[in-house]
């Protein structure tokens, strides 16, 4: 697949296997590109697969949550 559409896809996992809103699972994916999480997705095409798109998918949803669980813990 091509890099947007491997973008897509984790972004749609996002929202189907995590329950994450359309918004905030682009938003998730946004901040991860931003930050290089797909560097090494678009210079290998290899690693645009269906299993790498679950893997990166419940990957970022693991460190958002630990982000989100964080901040609340700061806040307190």
């Amino acid at each position: 697949m091509t890099y947007e559409e491997f973008l897509d896809e984790v972004a749609t996992l996002l929202t189907e296997n995590y329950d994450l809103s359309d918004g905030a699972a682009i938003k998730c994916v946004v901040r991860a590109q931003a930050e290089g999480f797909f560097i090494p997705h678009d210079e290998d095409p290899a690693r645009r697969t269906q299993v790498h798109a679950e893997q990166d998918a419940a990957l970022l949803y693991k460190q958002r949550s630990q982000v989100r669980s964080t901040s609340r813990s700061a806040n307190k």
